[in-house]
C-alpha cells in the first residue's frame, strides 16, 4: 500500500507518517513549500506544493491507494483560516481525489466538530468549518473514515494510555496523545470495518484497553 499525507509536517502528521512507515507502508508526504519536514523523514518521498494549486495537487495524488488528510487550521489573528484549510481546504482535495481515483481518504478532524458553543469557535468558527469539511467527505464516491480526537497532546509516553473508542457526538471533553491519534489513522487504514465511520477517540490511564479491531464492532 501507498498512501499520502496532507499535512504530514504537522505535529500530527509526521506522526501518522512515522506509523504508517512502521507498518510497511510507502508514504508520500505531502506539505506546503515553506514547511519543515523532520530530521528521520527527510528521505521519505515528500511533495511541496500549494493545495488551491489544482494541476500540482492532482499530480501530488496519483499513484497512492489512500489520502490521510491531516491539515488542520491553527489558532490565529485570521479568522478566515478554518474556513480556507478545514473547509475550503479539504473539499479541493476531495475533488482531486476524485479526479484521480482515489477512494480511500482519513480525516483527522476534532471532538466537539459541528458545536456552536465552544471556546474553539472563537477563532474563526473552527468546529462549524470542520463539520463542513466532514459532510464534503461523506459521500458515496469514497471509503471514508473520519478521526475525532479530543485535545491534542505532545506526550510520547503512551504506554498507559488507553483509547476510549466512540461514535460519533458521545464524548465533549477528554485529550489524547497525537501519537495516538496517528495509530488510529493507521489502523482505519488497515481495517475495513471503519469505512464509513465517525470515530471519537481520547485517551485515558483509567480506560480499559480494547483493541481497534474491537472497537469496530460497536461503533
Amino acid at each position: 500500500m501507498k498512501i499520502a499525507i496532507t499535512g504530514a509536517s504537522g505535529k500530527t502528521g509526521y506522526r501518522i507518517t512515522e506509523e504508517a512507515l512502521k507498518k510497511g507502508i510507502k508514504v508520500k508526504q505531502i506539505v506546503r513549500k515553506n514547511s519543515k519536514v523532520t530530521e528521520n523523514l527527510k528521505k521519505t518521498e515528500t511533495i511541496r506544493i500549494s493545495l488551491d494549486n489544482k494541476d500540482a495537487l492532482d499530480k501530488a495524488l496519483e499513484n497512492v491507494d489512500a489520502l490521510v488528510i491531516a491539515t488542520g487550521a491553527r489558532a490565529s489573528l485570521d479568522l478566515t483560516g478554518p474556513a480556507k484549510v478545514d473547509a475550503l481546504g479539504v473539499y479541493r482535495q476531495l475533488q482531486s481525489c476524485k479526479r484521480v481515483g482515489i477512494k480511500r481518504v482519513i480525516l483527522v478532524s476534532s471532538l466537539c466538530t459541528g458545536k456552536l458553543f465552544h471556546p474553539l469557535n472563537l477563532f474563526g468558527l473552527i468546529l462549524i468549518w470542520k463539520k463542513i469539511g466532514e459532510n464534503f467527505l461523506k459521500d458515496l464516491c469514497f471509503d471514508w473514515t473520519i478521526i475525532r480526537p479530543g485535545g491534542l497532546k505532545e506526550i510520547e509516553k503512551i504506554e498507559s494510555q488507553n483509547i476510549e473508542y466512540t461514535k460519533e457526538d458521545t464524548q465533549y471533553k477528554g485529550s489524547i496523545p497525537r501519537r495516538l491519534v496517528a495509530k488510529c489513522c493507521i489502523d482505519s487504514l488497515i481495517n475495513k470495518k471503519s469505512i464509513n465511520k465517525i470515530i471519537e477517540v481520547t485517551s485515558s490511564s483509567e480506560n480499559k484497553k480494547v483493541s481497534f479491531k474491537k472497537a469496530m464492532q460497536t461503533i
